[in-house]
């Protein structure tokens, strides 16, 4: 008798570690953790362009500013807690239409769910004001767009792609804000991300049903726009286009075939495969502007974020 209830002791313990994991696992889901190291991305961008510099000596990496790393925690709370909110706004329609995500699947509650962000993007704003009062704001300014898109612009085919491309903008204007003056020189550095991003989210609304050749063609233009504007930014002094060409080149090969695809055959699998090449291109985007204003090794040190998003993109939805 005694050993029986040992065994069962041991089963309902198992039973509790394996729900807590799971659990855990769920609102890892919810934060798209891919999608967090491509913001990381965004901030070494704007930190570049700023004039913050990272620097390699041997196998070691030193920054010109320590409030750098308050700046990646802002955009882990902001980001996170922006994706985590899109899911309980969208309970509802997932039940439907995806009930595999976790708040529909009883994975996650939708109460747990609503903290869990809460309690995000009130972190990303907290750090950010650690690094000075404009990063704070437009921490603030982040935290509100995300909401304002998860809970009204996304299911508008305009204002969707404009409030989810001004968050990434945001968010590289976030990196820039290291240095405030910065903010009023390069502000239409954010341009690059509200355009590109609003291509993924054009292409994104045929996700589920399939989408209408329209749109992929707009995403299409837009993707091809913001290519050729890598190169134009060796226009404006600071910017070496030479140095950031690789970074270019391999930014157009990522993402372009499969844009090119979805948008002459608008199915929801080859929608889904350009969402994903899309959302994890970002950190090539990155990468050639902060090789165009802080050299080569940085941008080096942003394209090892993708093979990092891409091992996490494995455990973890993208989309």
């Amino acid at each position: 008798m005694i050993a029986n209830n040992y065994i069962k002791s041991l089963t309902t313990s198992t039973s509790t570690d394996l729900s807590f994991f799971s659990r855990l696992r769920a609102y890892g889901e919810l934060m798209r953790p891919p999608n967090i190291v491509t913001a990381f991305a965004d901030i070494l961008a704007g930190f570049s362009a700023a004039g913050g510099a990272i620097l390699v000596s041997g196998s070691a990496l030193s920054v010109s500013h320590p409030n750098l790393g308050w700046l990646l925690l802002s955009t882990f709370g902001l980001y996170g807690g922006g994706v985590v909110f899109n899911d309980v706004f969208d309970a509802g329609l997932d039940a439907k239409e995806r009930p595999e995500r976790p708040i529909p699947s009883g994975r996650a509650s939708k109460s747990g769910a609503t903290l869990a962000g809460s309690v995000l993007l009130l972190a990303g704003m907290l750090t950010a004001f650690q690094v000075n009062r404009y990063a704070g704001f437009l921490a603030i300014a982040i935290s509100c767009g995300a909401l304002l898109y998860d809970y009204w612009a996304k299911h508008s085919a305009l204002w969707g792609p404009l409030f989810m491309g001004g968050c990434r903008g945001g968010n590289l204007l976030l990196g820039c804000s290291i240095i405030p003056a910065s903010l009023f020189s390069l502000w239409f550095l954010a341009l690059l991300p509200v355009a590109y991003i609003g291509s993924i989210t054009l292409v994104s609304q045929g996700e589920v049903h399939g989408g209408d050749k329209r749109s992929g063609l707009g995403a299409l233009a837009l993707i091809i726009l913001v290519t050729l504007c890598l190169f134009f930014l060796g226009l404006f002094p600071g910017y070496t286009a030479g140095t950031a060409s690789l970074f270019i080149v391999l930014f157009a090969v990522m993402v372009i075939p499969p844009f090119w695809k979805a948008a002459f055959k608008p199915e929801p699998d080859l929608i889904k495969k350009a969402i994903k090449r899309g959302v994890l291109s970002l950190i090539l985007l990155n990468a050639a502007i902060a090789a165009g204003f802080g050299g080569f090794p940085v941008g080096i040190i942003v394209v090892l974020l993708l093979p990092l998003s891409l091992l996490i993109s494995k455990l973890f939805a993208v989309t």
